[in-house]
């Protein structure tokens, strides 16, 4: 039988339509402005939440940042000493070594009317006290001690139990450990270590109470 053979069937060539460069840039440029309208919506949005929960979360936020803020100066700190880049992250992940907070060696002491004083008003220092022991913490005057801010209350007294509960209502700013957790304690040596190791932050000296309120107390009625 003869072989019979099949016509080829030929198939169309579609031609794409060939784009100029304008066009092929301002692709990729449309992508990336998409990307950035739904990152704005989204950041929109969880403002307008921040906003509406304001006052149920912005306590307990500005307690989560007040502490992350305060381990990444402990952890520049450590770094600085000691050589530590990992020392953040054993903070987060609760695995740090404590440390040695024990008070320096000094014969200096600062009254507690001389640390009244230093508050902060009129151009004078901004000094605080935590665990008795007195630093000088002008150089953040401007954004977090002077007056009007975040710190203030904290400054011109000492207010270890304040730090120890992370709490800044009048009855906390007290030097009264009493009653205190072993946790809570440990939290107050966190903020010790912050003040103890920063770099802008300078020791005073110890607090004691002045002399002539003491011989006034003991003077016979």
């Amino acid at each position: 039988r003869p072989v019979r053979s099949r016509p080829v069937r030929s198939r169309p060539v579609r031609s794409r339509p060939v784009r100029s460069a304008r066009a092929a840039l301002a692709h990729p440029c449309e992508r990336v402005r998409d990307s950035m309208r739904r990152v704005a919506a989204a950041l929109c949005a969880i403002a307008v939440a921040l906003k509406l929960a304001a006052p149920v979360l912005r306590p307990r936020l500005t307690l989560v940042l007040g502490r992350f803020f305060r381990d990444v100066a402990r952890a520049k700190a450590r770094r600085r000493r000691f050589g530590n880049r990992y020392a953040l992250a054993a903070m987060v992940a609760g695995v740090e070594t404590p440390y040695d907070v024990s008070e320096p060696e000094t014969d200096e002491t600062v009254t507690r009317a001389e640390l009244e004083g230093a508050d902060g008003f009129d151009g004078a220092p901004a000094w605080l006290a935590i665990r008795g022991r007195v630093y000088d913490v002008s150089a953040g005057a401007a954004r977090f001690y002077g007056p009007g801010g975040p710190y203030h209350h904290f400054v011109g007294t000492d207010a270890s139990r304040a730090f120890a509960l992370n709490c800044k209502t009048d009855a906390c700013v007290t030097d009264d450990l009493g009653g205190l957790s072993r946790g809570e304690l440990r939290e107050l040596d966190r903020w010790l270590e912050m003040y103890a190791t920063h770099d802008k932050y300078t020791y005073v000296g110890r607090l004691v109470e002045d002399p002539v309120d003491l011989a006034l107390e003991r003077e016979p009625p």
